[in-house]
């Protein structure tokens, strides 16, 4: 071990224990489809993936929209202020922490509704610092020095983005957050840290920032920030005019642009500093290269109040906020708050942090997520369901320190709860007698997802048809859980068919048999409610 190394163990001991937890669960955000736009070589490998082109995750509904349907929600209520907090809201979403509520900070907006907003929020002012979720600074820094470059031309920043190629240098040290690169001619996908050399676009620099959350790509982005702010037109500068910049350049002239390029953005979009502010650098060597002296944080009511600002349009401007949006949309690897199962149908747009520590206690091994001196787990969620339908629309922050409890299952946990607390506030009416709920006819554009849309509706038809011979398969929802299989079961066993409790396309013709032979007779099927005659 070099002596370089040795000076720096405590440094990486508390790395390790703050911010290396989220390196096995990566996040990939932006649309599938968008490498033609973007030239992001990442999202082709996860394209080619969904369609079975190539291998890689297969992803859940929600994950599939197209880049024409992620849209902005809130255009057409740009004047939209956090409303004041409902009670009753309020109540039920404090329960959901349980005895520990004094640990979190919640903030929860549901637009599903959005001329009649209902907001709950809990020590939606503590403030504490947030990780990874400050790359989102850095994010509006980048547009915010583009759009101050190109105010009127959108296809100069796309052209900025797309083509301006950063070189991975000593800013990425150190970090182990693993980052995919595609090559799209030989197709081959490589999944691991950013190296020295490593060469990507502005575009997929923040893709990997946002999605892998990896801090090198955030230390090279903020780096680029920087020089953005200060050369203006004159940017992209090649590699050694900047390197000769940040090393001829006084310390505090770098301090005045770090603050110029970070934090004058926040106040420019209307955001309180003392409430949301990322004060460093996100890697050792860029740290020790500006120590800068301020801290890191920020609350759940600013951090909602960014979410809400992005949806109007209004962080930076309408072309920013969707890029923003776009980059936080899950389209990988689903973590934490938005690995809820409940989550499969929507899109979710979400960043997470984390940072733990432990003290030695015998016998008490220290934990991934489960810190005993400090503990914190943050998360941002916009949630749209379904996919593509958006009859829920709600934004939700959640903050906690909670200790010795895993907070990435925590946070998951959460999820599911609130979204079936907002589910419970909007109720899907009952389709009319004999008709499949037209929710369910979602999927139809998303990405590679036809065969499942299929399938889904061919047991959507099954559970109709059951039901109309009276058996109990639960909600018509085109999911084959338990009680369709056992009703499926019951029918086959009585139709002298092969029980296996799969849906098929002859068994759906016996279905369909049955019930037109139930109308014609008007006797019982196996299972069937018994009708007393019309007198």
């Amino acid at each position: 071990m070099n002596h370089l190394l040795r000076s720096l163990i405590p440094y990486l001991l508390f790395i390790c224990g703050a911010l290396l937890p989220a390196l096995p669960a990566q996040s990939i955000a932006y649309p599938l489809d968008a490498y033609p736009a973007t030239e992001i070589r990442r999202i082709e490998a996860g394209r080619l993936a969904v369609l079975a082109k190539a291998g890689g995750r297969q992803q859940p509904p929600g994950a599939l929209l197209p880049l024409d349907l992620v849209d902005l929600r809130l255009l057409n209520h740009s004047e939209l202020k956090l409303p004041e907090p409902d009670p009753e809201l309020t109540h039920r979403a404090v329960q959901l922490l349980g005895d520990r509520a004094d640990r979190y900070g919640l903030a929860l907006l549901d637009l599903s509704d959005p001329d009649h907003p209902r907001y709950a929020e809990h020590r939606a002012d503590f403030r504490q610092n947030v990780g990874s979720v400050g790359k989102i600074v850095v994010a509006v820094a980048i547009f915010q020095a583009l759009a101050d470059i190109c105010p009127h031309d959108l296809e100069k920043r796309r052209q900025i983005l797309r083509k301006t190629i950063i070189t991975a240098d000593k800013f990425i040290l150190y970090d182990e957050h693993e980052v995919h690169l595609w090559n799209p001619e030989t197709e081959t996908l490589q999944i691991r840290e950013l190296r020295l050399g490593d060469r990507g676009s502005l575009w997929e620099y923040l893709d990997w920032t946002l999605s892998a959350s990896s801090n090198a790509a955030a230390a090279m982005l903020m780096k680029q920030a920087m020089l953005l702010h200060q050369f203006g037109k004159d940017y992209p500068l090649t590699d050694g005019r900047a390197r000769a910049f940040f090393q001829e350049t006084p310390r505090q002239q770098l301090l005045t642009l770090f603050e110029q390029t970070f934090l004058a953005p926040l106040t420019r979009n209307g955001l309180d500093l003392q409430s949301l502010r990322q004060g460093s650098f996100f890697t050792y060597y860029g740290k020790k290269k500006l120590p800068t002296g301020y801290t890191s944080y920020g609350t759940a009511r600013e951090l909602m109040r960014f979410l809400v600002l992005m949806e109007q349009g209004r962080l930076v401007d309408g072309f920013s906020s969707w890029e923003i949006k776009r980059l936080l949309y899950m389209t990988e690897r689903r973590i934490r708050y938005a690995s809820s199962p409940a989550l499969g149908d929507s899109a979710v747009y979400f960043k997470s942090g984390s940072l733990y520590s432990c003290k030695k206690v015998p016998g008490v091994p220290c934990k991934k997520y489960q810190g005993n001196v400090r503990n914190y787990m943050n998360s941002i969620a916009v949630v749209e369901t379904p996919a593509g339908i958006n009859r829920l629309f709600y934004i939700t922050v959640l903050i906690s320190n909670v200790l010795n409890k895993n907070s990435a299952v925590d946070h998951q946990s959460l999820a599911t709860w609130i979204h079936r607390l907002i589910e419970a506030d909007h109720p899907l009416p009952p389709p009319p007698p004999g008709q499949i709920p037209e929710e369910l006819d979602f999927g139809r554009q998303l990405i590679g997802f036809e065969q499942e849309q299929q399938a889904r509706m061919q047991v959507a038809h099954l559970q109709l048809h059951l039901a109309s011979l009276g058996f109990d398969v639960g909600p018509i929802d085109g999911i084959l859980g338990r009680k369709t299989r056992k009703s499926i079961r019951a029918f086959q066993q009585s139709h002298h068919l092969e029980v296996d409790g799969k849906s098929s396309a002859l068994l759906l013709d016996k279905l369909k048999i049955a019930v037109e032979g139930l109308g014609k007779s008007g006797t019982s099927q196996p299972g069937q409610i018994k009708r007393r005659p019309t007198r």
